[in-house]
């Protein structure tokens, strides 16, 4: 018999702030966290706006001996995974530390200290590589480094599926515990990526915005002149736990992880299509036993595509069929960026924050509305509404696909 999976802690760190109240807060306020990127100087690109990270502090549990030796990415998965133990009061005894696992979606890998090293022996020679070197731009790592620090035993590993990573990764983690091979996982997704080198591939495609004068208003999903997505980087993990196991600690339960579904649309490395989310969605939603007329809210991958976001809100539209009118979509990706490989994750915890406070956070910067748009895209400003059940939707390059359905629990 399938095991049912409930979320018990949640740790953020994203452009909208380093824990998960200061973001959640930001999220439902319609505030952006996109700026004027301050890690390098951007003068040379088109694009000089970001979704940084800031006053990121190392957790008191990784020494600066230790934190030397990582790549950015992970000081952001330790950190965030410490802020969903500790909020989901979990301590990972020896007792426990066997059926205690992770699993972590990264888009990219430890790019910073690639990067770094890639110059340091353009510079100085191959003999001052640090030889830590490929443990820090290996994508497991975060994974692997989460899994040293706090002493799980179950399963290890990182999905990595571009930008529909942490959804997998966290739909993954529910099948473990699902079939009882792990009673805890640690789930979620981390990027650390934001540097010069990924900043002008992503503008070589065109993919980003270039509104450097709005930072604030540059990420507009929905919006007739939106022009591109806005990179961002941060992590958000949630700790997915048995039912059962949650219970007997008396654990706080923000929701239930009720279906997953998964879809291929490989016909271009990144342009979307509207047969592939539509399959996900559908998969999701027959994995949880739901109707359209159960689905109250969409968090929607909308990047600030032209044609990503209407594609979607077409597979929305179409699944949802007569329903569509009383479901509410937004973007919160207008907010924080695009934080590829963690966005699934981020998203993730917005829609259960939605279903605990009754809640659909805005699409923001919507001055001139898509006439193409065909639902109720929550337009600028947020709205109180009954939120039982919660769809996020997450799509990668290479047309890999993600849905998640979240549902309160009772």
């Amino acid at each position: 018999m399938r095991k049912r999976v409930v979320v018990t802690g949640m740790g953020v760190l994203c452009p909208l702030g380093n824990d998960l109240d200061t973001a959640w807060r930001a999220c439902r306020s319609g505030i952006s966290g996109i700026d004027q990127i301050t890690r390098f100087d951007p003068s040379e690109l088109k694009t000089h706006i970001a979704g940084e990270v800031r006053n990121f502090q190392l957790p008191e549990i990784l020494s600066p001996k230790d934190a030397r030796k990582m790549d950015v990415l992970n000081h952001y998965a330790i950190a965030a995974t410490e802020q969903a133990l500790k909020d989901a009061k979990l301590t990972i005894t020896e007792d426990i530390a066997e059926d205690v696992g992770v699993n972590l979606g990264v888009g990219i890998g430890g790019e910073v200290s690639l990067e770094n090293n890639v110059l340091l022996m353009q510079e100085k020679g191959p003999s001052r590589l640090s030889p830590f070197f490929v443990p820090m731009i290996l994508p497991n790592m975060a994974a692997g480094h989460v899994s040293l620090t706090f002493g799980t035993k179950n399963y290890n590993a990182v999905t990595l599926s571009a930008c529909a990573s942490s959804s997998h990764a966290i739909g993954d983690a529910c099948r473990h515990i699902e079939r009882g091979d792990a009673k805890v996982m640690i789930a979620g997704g981390v990027e650390g990526a934001l540097t010069k080198l990924c900043l002008a591939g992503f503008s070589a495609m065109r993919a980003l915005s270039t509104r450097n004068d709005e930072p604030k208003k540059a990420s507009r999903p929905y919006d007739r002149d939106r022009d591109g997505f806005v990179f961002s980087e941060g992590a958000a993990v949630l700790i997915l736990e048995e039912l059962e196991f949650a219970l007997a600690r008396g654990a706080r339960i923000y929701g239930e992880v009720a279906g997953y579904g998964v879809s291929s649309d490989a016909h271009h490395i990144s342009a979307p299509t509207v047969e592939g989310p539509s399959r996900a969605l559908k998969n999701a939603m027959r994995d949880a036993g739901i109707t359209p007329e159960q689905v109250h809210y969409v968090n929607a991958h909308a990047t600030s595509t032209p044609m990503g976001d209407i594609n979607e809100l077409t597979a929305i539209h179409q699944v949802m069929g007569d329903a569509s009118s009383q479901v509410s979509v937004s973007a919160t990706k207008s907010m924080t960026g695009h934080m590829l490989g963690a966005a699934g994750a981020i998203e993730a915890v917005f829609s259960l924050m939605a279903i605990q406070d009754n809640y659909v956070p805005p699409s923001i910067n919507i001055e001139n509305i898509d006439p193409d748009c065909m639902m109720d895209v929550t337009p600028n400003i947020g709205k109180d509404r009954q939120v039982d059940i919660a769809v996020s939707n997450s799509f990668g390059f290479g047309g890999t696909n993600a849905t998640l359905v979240f549902r309160r629990y009772v």
